[in-house]
Parts: structure tokens; C-alpha cells; sequence
């Protein structure tokens, strides 16, 4: 009964699809333009400003996975250091 249901759910033959297309391509690209007129364009201090933060961003981050990487790369060649002198 859950197949017969889902059967029916489907939409048309592909034919109908076909002829319904026009129109459906029509209705969405109304609903693009819609959207594009919400669209605002940031000012140039507001690409700026999001520039300089992006920048020090990878600079923090950078730094901080320097520093993680430094610490586990020590903390590996510790231990195999150490696994190497108890053999």
C-alpha cells in the first residue's frame, strides 16, 4: 500500500513534465530577479574592514597551529627517541 502511494505521489509522464517547463522556467526566474533585488553591495570601508579581519585570522590561526605543530612534532620525536634507547 506504501508503493501505491508513493506511485501516485510522483509527478506526470514525461511529457506532461516537458510541457509544464516553459512555465516553470518562467516562475523561477521571477523568483531569481526577486531575490537579486535584495541583494545589497557592500560599501568599500565594509570590504576593508572584512579584509583586515580575514587577514588577522589566518595570521592567529597560523601562529596557532605553528605552535601545535611544534609541540607534537617534539612530543613525537620524544618518544621515538625514547622507544630507540630502550632497545
Amino acid at each position: 500500500m506504501a508503493k501505491t502511494t508513493a506511485l501516485v505521489a510522483e509527478p506526470g509522464t514525461g511529457l506532461d513534465r516537458l510541457k509544464t517547463g516553459p512555465a516553470r522556467l518562467g516562475e523561477f526566474l521571477k523568483d531569481v530577479r526577486a531575490e537579486m533585488r535584495k541583494v545589497v553591495t557592500p560599501s568599500r570601508d565594509e570590504v576593508k574592514n572584512t579584509t583586515i579581519v580575514v587577514i588577522v585570522t589566518v595570521f592567529i590561526f597560523a601562529g596557532y597551529f605553528a605552535i601545535v605543530d611544534a609541540i607534537a612534532g617534539n612530543a613525537i620525536t620524544f618518544v621515538f627517541n625514547h622507544l630507540a634507547k630502550s632497545n
